[in-house]
C-alpha cells in the first residue's frame, strides 16, 4: 500500500488549500457595517471607478476630466501635457496628477499612473471605501489569490502523486488507486470550479454591497461610464492616448 501516503498528502494538501480560500473568501464577503447611512450609500464618479477598476481606472477618470476641462493634453501618442501649470487645481488628484506629471509639464501616461497610484489622495479613497465595507482590502484581495493559488496547486498536485501512484501499483489495483486520488481532485476542482464563479469577483475591487451600488448606477453620464466600463467607452483618440505606447516624446 505505498500509494496510501501519497493520498494523504494530497488530501492534507486540497483541504488546507479549499479551507484557505473559503476562509479568505468569508472574510472579503463581510457585510457593510450596519451604521451605513443612506448618504454613505452613494458614491461619487471617483469612487464608482476605484470599485470598478481600481486606482489605475480612478488616475484614467481624472485624466480624462481634466483633458476635457482643458487642463491637460492627452495625445493619441500615449504623452500627457500640462496646459496651465499655473491654474487651479480642484482636489488633491488632480495636484497629484500634475506633480507626476513633473516640472517639465509633460510626461508618457505609464509614468504617470503609478506615482499617482501611490499617493495619499487615492490610498484615502480606497481606505474610505474599505471602511464602508464597500471595497476590498488589499489584504484581502492578497489573501484570496493565494487561497486561488493554493487550490490550483493542489489539484495539479493530487493529479501528478495519482499518476505516480497508479504507475507504482499492479495493474490490478490501479482502479482503486485511482478511484481514490478522485477525492482530493474532485474536491480541488470544484473548489476552482466555484472560484471562478462565486470568488473571482472578490479579487476585484469592490466588495458585495459595492458592486450592488454599481450596478445601480446610471451611465448616461460619459465620466461615470468610463468610471464603471472603462476607456472602452471613450473616443478612439482618448483610447490610444490612455493606451500609452508613448513611441516618441511630443515636440
Amino acid at each position: 500500500m505505498v500509494w496510501v501516503p501519497l493520498l494523504l498528502v494530497a488530501c492534507v494538501v486540497a483541504g488546507i488549500g479549499c479551507a484557505r480560500l473559503c476562509r479568505a473568501t468569508l472574510v472579503a464577503a463581510r457585510p457593510a457595517p450596519p451604521s451605513l447611512t443612506e448618504e454613505d450609500a452613494e458614491l461619487t464618479v471617483l469612487e464608482a471607478a476605484y470599485l470598478a477598476g481600481g486606482p489605475f481606472r480612478v488616475i484614467d477618470l481624472t485624466l480624462v476630466s481634466m483633458h476635457r476641462q482643458r487642463r491637460l493634453l492627452l495625445a493619441h501618442t500615449g504623452w500627457a501635457t500640462v496646459v496651465d501649470p499655473t491654474g487651479g487645481y480642484r482636489d488633491d488628484l488632480e495636484s497629484a496628477v500634475l506633480g507626476a506629471i513633473g516640472p517639465g509639464g509633460q510626461s508618457p501616461i505609464p509614468a504617470v499612473r503609478p506615482v499617482v497610484a501611490a499617493a495619499d489622495s487615492v490610498r484615502s479613497l480606497a481606505q474610505r471605501l474599505v471602511d464602508r465595507g464597500l471595497a476590498v482590502s488589499e489584504a484581502g484581495r492578497r489573501e484570496i489569490a493565494a487561497g486561488v493559488r493554493s487550490v490550483r496547486a493542489a489539484f495539479l498536485l493530487s493529479l501528478a502523486l495519482g499518476a505516480a501512484a497508479a504507475l507504482l501499483v499492479p495493474a490490478a489495483e490501479r482502479n482503486l488507486v485511482i478511484a481514490a486520488f478522485t477525492l482530493p481532485l474532485l474536491a480541488s476542482g470544484l473548489c476552482l470550479l466555484i472560484g471562478r464563479i462565486e470568488v473571482y469577483p472578490y479579487t476585484r475591487w469592490a466588495s458585495p454591497a459595492g458592486q450592488r451600488l454599481l450596478s445601480g448606477l446610471s451611465r448616461a453620464d460619459p465620466l461615470t461610464a468610463l468610471a464603471t466600463r472603462g476607456p472602452a467607452v471613450l473616443e478612439p483618440e482618448l483610447r490610444d492616448a490612455l493606451r500609452g505606447h508613448a513611441p516618441a516624446r511630443l515636440p
